[in-house]
């Protein structure tokens, strides 16, 4: 995959970090499973880790240019963000002791449970009220660090738990999805520390791609290349999406990364 690919799914990454909070891992993950699939099995472990380091400069740059009125929302959830970063640090542990194949279809699982709970439960689809009408509350602490050990493991974040959880607590999708960014920051730099801590990989040194611990930094800066100007544009001149839709197009691109992560592996070689 070329850098010119990179650069554009780069651009992708960049609008679905402001529209739905995702900070780059429900992109990255398996495009850069398919970038770097001349690593075999370790491709998983490599484009996790990768991902998280996308999601920690995307989410990062998000949140600076987020309206300070929007992140004040945040308040109440001082308990949420230190337990959300003790249970990524737990969660990006494990993933490096996890079967590559046992990642790969938790991502898949997770994300089709995911969307059917949203199809089947009142709260994100169909709201009894209008949402951003009346008060909405703080996300209990108690699930910041089942949240963030998931969200490490998997690589996506945290975005596609915390976004539906401040839905429901009455925020419309344009907060939520703001929201999600620091809360993916909190969740994503200890993944980073992590991995880039990581012993390299034989994989890595027998094909002789240039891992940074476990990051893939061509394909991480290829990314950053194309999402933080689209990031920058967005938040500047935000559009504007009714609520309804919004959530609409949030479960929809949740479909599209469960597919494209059942999609075979490419050949040998940078696809």
């Amino acid at each position: 995959m070329d850098v010119v690919t990179l650069v554009a799914i780069g651009l992708l990454t960049g609008a679905t970090t402001v529209l739905f909070g995702f900070g780059g891992g429900f992109v990255a993950v398996p495009v850069v499973v398919w970038a770097d699939a001349a690593l075999g099995t370790a491709a998983l472990p490599v484009a996790t880790a990768t991902s998280a380091l996308v999601m920690v400069v995307n989410a990062a740059f998000a949140t600076a240019v987020t309206p300070r009125p929007v992140l004040l929302a945040l308040r109440g959830s001082g308990a949420l963000l230190p337990l959300l970063a003790a249970g990524a640090c737990a969660g990006a542990y494990a993933s490096r002791f996890a079967p590559p194949a046992l990642t790969r279809w938790a991502f898949v699982a997770y994300i089709a449970l995911t969307a059917l709970d949203l199809l089947l439960r009142p709260g994100f689809l169909r709201t009894e009220t209008a949402p951003g009408t009346e008060p909405a509350r703080p996300l209990p602490a108690a699930a910041g660090a089942p949240i963030g050990a998931l969200a490490a493991f998997l690589g996506v974040g945290g975005s596609v738990m915390t976004v539906p959880a401040m839905r429901r607590a009455g925020h419309p999708m344009r907060v939520a999805t703001a929201l999600a960014n620091p809360l993916t920051l909190v969740v994503a730099l200890p993944a980073v520390t992590v991995s880039l801590a990581a012993s390299p990989l034989p994989a890595a040194t027998a094909t002789g791609t240039g891992l940074v611990g476990l990051v893939d930094p061509y394909a991480a800066g290829a990314l950053l290349l194309g999402a933080l100007p689209v990031i920058a544009v967005l938040r500047r001149r935000p559009p504007r999406i009714p609520d309804r839709i919004h959530a609409c197009a949030y479960l929809a691109l949740l479909g599209l990364v469960a597919l494209a992560m059942l999609l075979p592996d490419p050949g040998p070689g940078r696809a």
